[in-house]
């Protein structure tokens, strides 16, 4: 008998775990996580509520954790909103492990490293690094943001990174990049100047969290898209 999972969902979206409280997902570079503003097209959240009303469950997909339109990898999504607040409302203490890749513009010297750069908004509501209070335009209330890094590989001109979020900011690794002057390759919004795969190049790999319905810890992991080694070259190092 055919396994149930990895299921290959409309525009992309790949369902590779469901039970009675979670649905977890890997979303593809370009789809929307969930409807903004007058946004009408086909979203992760549209695609797996159609995918819940198809089999007759009478429910709607619940966002628990978003990822930018072009971020691709594994996302968290409740079956009712009692347990997308339980998860949100404990996100910290639920969440063991949040761990990425990028591929960076520029190579770095170090192995790795931590990132203790305060955020806000700038005032084209960007998140931006902000000292002292206010830098760049930015706001003064600000949030803690943490990121940890490891160099995987480098070459041609770019860095393969690991990194692992202690606090999860909206943009927080874009803009902590940005910061240490190595953006994300193909993100202009934060000063790239490469776009070698048509996409902004960071991905969602690890999610490791505790369910909310027994505790027990889940584990999951997306390998990254293979362009992102290409771009690195047959020397990389």
């Amino acid at each position: 008998m055919k396994p149930a999972y990895p299921r290959t969902l409309a525009q992309g979206l790949v369902l590779i775990y469901e039970d009675r409280d979670i649905l977890v997902a890997d979303k593809p570079p370009g789809l929307l996580s969930i409807a903004t503003g007058s946004e009408r097209e086909k979203t992760a959240y549209w695609i797996l509520s159609e995918y819940l009303r198809k089999k007759g469950e009478k429910r709607r997909a619940a966002v628990v954790h978003r990822l930018d339109r072009d971020t691709s990898g594994v996302m968290l999504f409740a079956k009712s909103e009692a347990v997308k607040r339980k998860l949100m409302e404990h996100w910290d203490e639920t969440v063991e492990e949040r761990r990425y890749l990028a591929l960076a513009e520029g190579e770095f010297a170090e192995a790795q490293g931590i990132i203790d750069a305060p955020l806000g908004e700038d005032s084209r509501g960007r998140v931006v690094v902000v000292r002292g209070g206010q830098q760049n335009g930015a706001a003064s209330k600000t949030w803690r943001a943490i990121t940890h890094w490891k160099l995987l590989k480098a070459g041609n001109g770019f860095s393969l990174l690991s990194l692992e979020l202690e606090t999860g900011r909206r943009n927080q690794i874009r803009a902590h990049l940005a910061h240490l002057g190595h953006p994300v390759a193909g993100d202009p919004k934060y000063g790239a100047k490469t776009n070698p795969l048509k996409r902004l190049c960071l991905h969602a790999e690890v999610l490791v969290f505790h369910h909310p319905h027994d505790g027990k810890l889940m584990e999951f992991e997306v390998k990254v898209p293979g362009g992102f080694f290409q771009v690195l070259g047959p020397r990389s190092r």
